[in-house]
Order: structure tokens, then C-alpha cells, then sequence
């Protein structure tokens, strides 16, 4: 009989995620296997068949009652085998007692819902180069290094469900991301982080008060790689953004469902332009 075994991913083993999800056409960031393991160290897990990885899930907790579960993947060849619902059990009982999010790819949604979980919107992936314009009249773009931290990450928190100050100060900080703060009339308006990914590079999040100042953002960093595409994971139930990704020419080439087994989380859903990440929210 074949071994199979679920263990705690290590750091090496992180490659294995983003590698898997390149294959899966997900298009991760070139960064995104060490600086997402740093959101939950314990919640990346490898299932192993006869010492052979061949299936991931991460199941991130974010403060007391909330987690995100993703890079849920079995490698074709050991499909169908009973190995995935293994690894989502593993996911799960990791996130015990909480309220759970998920990005669910579109033919594995009807699964999420017979396990409990509902719709709240659909992440549409737009992707291209931006057409036109510029930074709009009156607003000043500073780099997200600059800002002070604690202003950043009570921003990030009217739209996203739970802290997670030491993810955000990694995916500000690290060497290969560009991020930007918009502000107007003194006020923090905007902000945007920008990563290479295996084609072009992805914008995640973007916050925005309004069309215009996403719009300024997502300009001037698609800007520091002219002619190169970005994508953006734009949630349906913002009007203003889908409008703004059809204003600059992006088109849409993937789908997935937000979804959560509890109540929909209290964010600021106008604000928010483009998520993080479909793989930690």
C-alpha cells in the first residue's frame, strides 16, 4: 500500500507551492514562497506519497478568528486518489473554529459549497498593458517605504478581515516590490504594491477612494516596467474598479469565488480596487 502523509511544509519546501501554481497557470510573484509562508509558518502543508510531494494546501490564521485557505493542488497524477480531501481535512482542522475564506477556482465551487462555504463576489483577474493616462492633478505619490508603518497597516486593515502586520511589513519591504501611497489634501488616499511574477507582474492590493487615484497608482507602477502586462484581481462587487480595468484596455482571463464559511467579513469593499493575493486574501 502507498504511504501518504500530510506534514508541515519547510521552508524549502515552499518552492513546491508557487511552482505548482505556475503550472496550474496562477501566474504567482517570484517572491511569493518565502514572503507568504511568513503570514502563518504552521500553516503550509506538503502531502507526501511514498516520500514524493505531490499535493499542497495553505491554511493561514489570521489573529483570533479568522483563516484563509489556499494553493490547494493535487498534481494530476494523483488525482481522484482521495489524497486532496486528505490535505483539506488537514487545512481545516488547522483552522478550527474560525471563519474561513477561500478564492475558489470555478470548477471546484460546488465542492466548497457542499463543505459549507458561500459566495460573497467573484475575484476576475484583468490583465494587459494599461492604456493612457497619468498621476491625477493634486494627488502625490510617495513611496510605501516612507510611509510610517502603523499608518499603512491600519489602512490595510479597512480592508482586510484581520492584523497582519508582519505578512504587510514583508510585502512593503522586500527588494523586488514597488509600493505606493497616493496622497491629496494630506490625506492617505491610495496604496498599491507592485511584484514580478512568472509573466509580467501583479498588482495586489490596491486601495483606492476613488477611480481617479487608482487609477494614478496603477499608471505610475505598470510605469516602472513600460510595455510590460500587469494583472490585478479585481472583485465584481466593486463596480468602479471593473470599470476603471475596461478604462485601461486590461482584459479578463481568469475567474474565482470569495467565499467564507461565516459571516461576510466588515470591509471597506468601494476601497478596494484589487486583492492582495487570491492565495492568503
Amino acid at each position: 500500500m502507498p504511504s501518504f502523509e500530510v506534514a508541515t511544509a519547510s521552508v524549502a519546501g515552499m518552492s513546491r507551492f508557487t511552482e505548482w501554481a505556475e503550472d496550474e497557470g496562477w501566474n504567482p510573484g517570484l517572491s511569493d514562497a518565502l514572503l507568504l509562508h511568513s503570514a502563518d509558518p504552521r500553516g503550509f502543508f506538503l502531502g507526501q506519497l511514498d516520500g514524493e510531494p505531490v499535493a499542497s494546501v495553505s491554511a493561514v490564521r489570521y489573529g483570533a478568528d479568522f483563516g484563509f485557505l489556499g494553493f490547494y493542488i493535487a498534481r494530476p497524477e494523483v488525482r481522484g486518489q482521495g489524497y486532496g480531501i486528505r490535505m483539506w481535512h488537514a487545512a481545516m482542522d488547522h483552522l478550527a473554529g474560525r471563519n474561513v475564506g477561500l478564492d475558489g477556482v470555478v470548477e471546484q465551487q460546488e465542492n466548497y459549497r457542499r463543505s459549507g462555504f458561500r459566495r460573497v463576489w467573484t475575484h476576475v483577474r484583468h490583465a494587459g498593458v494599461p492604456a493612457g493616462g497619468g498621476v491625477a492633478p493634486g494627488v502625490r505619490l510617495l513611496d510605501g517605504r516612507d510611509v510610517p508603518f502603523g499608518v499603512l497597516a491600519d489602512y490595510d486593515r479597512r480592508f482586510f478581515p484581520a492584523d497582519r502586520q508582519a505578512f504587510l511589513s514583508q510585502w512593503i519591504g522586500h527588494r523586488s516590490h514597488t509600493s505606493l501611497a497616493a496622497v491629496r489634501d494630506g490625506r492617505l488616499e491610495g496604496f498599491a504594491v507592485m511584484r514580478p511574477a512568472v509573466t509580467g507582474s501583479r498588482i495586489g492590493p490596491l486601495y483606492a477612494s476613488s477611480q481617479d487615484i487608482a487609477s494614478s497608482l496603477v499608471h505610475e507602477l505598470a510605469g516602472r516596467t513600460p510595455g510590460d502586462p500587469v494583472a490585478l484581481d479585481v472583485p465584481d462587487i466593486n463596480s468602479a474598479s471593473m470599470k476603471l480595468m475596461e478604462s485601461l484596455g486590461l482584459e479578463a482571463t481568469f475567474e474565482c469565488a470569495r467565499m467564507y464559511t461565516g459571516r461576510t467579513p466588515d470591509v471597506d469593499t468601494g476601497g478596494l480596487f484589487a486583492a492582495t493575493t487570491i492565495e492568503l486574501g
